[in-house]
């Protein structure tokens, strides 16, 4: 007979509100610990929130798994990952832990947009051209000799808000100041990614893998500027919809063939194969998927969305993708369609007042009775409540 599972997750977002309600719904979960949790998870059954311990204290987190038979480890959000929690579990005693997520060589692919876009070149993934710069004269040379429209991003990890969308060079010019002189995302900052600007629609495919095998939930849509109409500075994520119509199965299983499991194999290939949850962040262009960005972790919002859509056990998945067991591992989903929407404090993702209270006017039940799920969550590890809706129609 299996284990109960004793689960330690990383996080205090919206995501790891999702994450917990989908794993309290195992009967192999016997109790979660939320390090350090919101109010939603503060809700749920069997989950304990943790707030006295630090998500970056790597050693209180071994310290706390140990004292309360942890078997399991879910970071989260990308920075502890990032940062190499997995690998200092393994190393200082809690090798014994099934770990759901990649080491800190792996998260590179997240961790640095440099890292990710020279890995895509050697492993031929279509990609967006680019070049990396770690000199602003430089990079300023060189946007000078373009006269195609380009992308900047922060190489590092910015919050999901370090990519600027110029319409300008003057635009252009003045982002490349502001991120790497006026370091408005700090060290992230240091060096930057010039590439190509691409046109098409959005795409955002998350993908466990154990290392080799790779199982996908439905394709789904992220709107990422504040504004309606898609306007306004990119944030972490405004809201998501799944499954999207953008890509037919035809062009999934293309995006399978030449991107997610090339991916994977050339991590393995290199020496710091994947375990956890791939997030690929594609463009839909006109000569076919190129991909954008690759995270290490659920998505934030499009986790919400996409475990309101996951019919298998979530732990069965985790604990499979741990024990490198995927290929003999189902991931079945609901034919159904599921939408989340973020309300954020007006500012943001700028500065904003925090603690402010906001109220949604009653949501209509329509014939499908949709599931109207209300949560407080964390954006950008800012220190705020924000209500989240999940809507499955």
């Amino acid at each position: 007979m299996a284990d109960k599972l004793r689960v330690l997750l990383v996080g205090n977002g919206g995501r790891e509100h999702a994450i917990a309600w989908k794993l309290v719904q195992s009967p192999r979960v016997e109790r979660i610990f939320v390090v350090p949790g919101n109010g939603g998870t503060a809700t749920l059954d069997k989950v304990t929130n943790v707030s006295s311990t630090k998500q970056e204290d790597f050693p209180a987190l071994v310290q706390f798994a140990k004292e309360n038979n942890i078997n399991l480890l879910v970071p989260g959000p990308e920075a502890p990952l990032v940062a190499g929690i997995m690998d200092f579990f393994q190393q200082n005693g809690g090798e014994d832990i099934r770990c759901f997520g990649p080491s800190g060589a792996a998260a590179r692919m997240e961790g640095s947009k440099t890292f990710s876009k020279d890995f895509m070149k050697r492993h031929n993934i279509p990609t967006a051209a680019y070049e990396n710069f770690n000199n602003y004269d430089k990079a300023k040379a060189y946007l000078d000799s373009v006269s195609h429209s380009v992308v900047i991003k922060a190489s590092g990890l910015a919050a999901g808000k370090g990519v600027i969308i110029p319409h300008t060079k003057e635009e252009a010019h003045a982002a490349l100041k502001e991120i790497m002189l006026d370091r408005e995302f700090g060290a992230a900052g240091d060096e930057v990614v010039i590439e190509e600007f691409l046109e098409g629609d959005e795409l955002s495919i998350l993908s466990f893998s154990d290392g080799t095998t790779v199982r996908s939930l439905p394709p789904a849509q992220d709107h990422k500027r504040i504004g309606d109409g898609d306007t306004g500075p990119n944030t972490g994520g405004m809201g998501t919809y799944a499954p999207t119509r953008i890509a037919p199965p035809e062009v999934i299983e293309r995006i399978q063939k030449e991107i997610q499991q090339p991916t994977v194999d050339g991590m393995k290939a290199e020496g710091f194969e994947f375990t956890g949850v791939l997030f690929t962040g594609l463009m839909m262009t006109k000569s076919g998927p190129k991909v954008l960005e690759y995270n290490v972790r659920f998505g934030d919002p499009e986790t919400q969305s996409l475990l309101c859509l996951m019919e298998s056990d979530l732990a069965e998945v985790m604990v499979a993708c741990a024990e490198g067991k995927l290929k003999d591992t189902d991931v079945k989903v609901s034919d159904k369609s599921a939408a989340t929407v973020v309300v954020a404090a007006g500012g943001y993702p700028g500065s904003y007042e925090k603690g402010t209270v906001m109220t949604l006017d009653q949501v209509p039940q329509g014939e499908s009775n949709p599931l109207l799920e209300r949560e407080i969550m964390l954006i950008g590890g800012r220190c705020g409540a924000f209500p989240r809706w999940n809507i499955i129609l």
